[in-house]
C-alpha cells in the first residue's frame, strides 16, 4: 500500500536506501566489524564490514531509512574497545542484498 504522496512506500514495501561508510581511527583488531554485524542483524540491515589497507573500515549498508540511520549512529562510536575519529558517508543505489557478511 502506498503513502498518498507515494515517497513512502513502493508497491506495498517500505522504501530502501543504502549508504557507504568509511570509519577511521582504532576501528581494525578490535571486534569492530563483529560488533558491527550484530547491530546490523538486529536493525534488520544488510550489506557487509571489510578492512581496509588504509587502516580503516569500510561498511555498505541497506535497509530501512530509520534503520540504516540508526546504525549510522552506532558507527560513528562503534564498540567499546574502538576509537572512532571520523566517518565518511556517500549514499549508493540500493543493491537488494541479503546478510551481513564481515570481510
Amino acid at each position: 500500500m502506498a503513502s498518498r504522496d507515494g515517497s513512502r512506500y513502493r508497491f506495498g514495501m517500505a522504501q530502501q536506501v543504502r549508504r557507504r561508510v568509511i570509519v577511521s581511527g582504532v576501528v581494525q583488531g578490535v571486534g569492530f566489524r563483529w560488533s558491527a554485524r550484530s547491530v546490523a542483524e538486529s536493525l534488520s540491515v544488510t550489506g557487509f564490514a571489510r578492512n581496509r589497507s588504509d587502516d580503516t573500515v569500510e561498511v555498505e549498508a541497506e535497509g530501512d531509512p530509520e534503520a540504516v540511520d540508526g546504525f549510522l549512529d552506532w558507527l560513528r562510536h562503534g564498540p567499546p574497545s574502538a576509537s572512532v575519529s571520523g566517518v565518511t558517508v556517500t549514499e549508493l543505489p540500493t543493491a537488494g542484498s541479503t546478510g551481513f557478511e564481515v570481510g
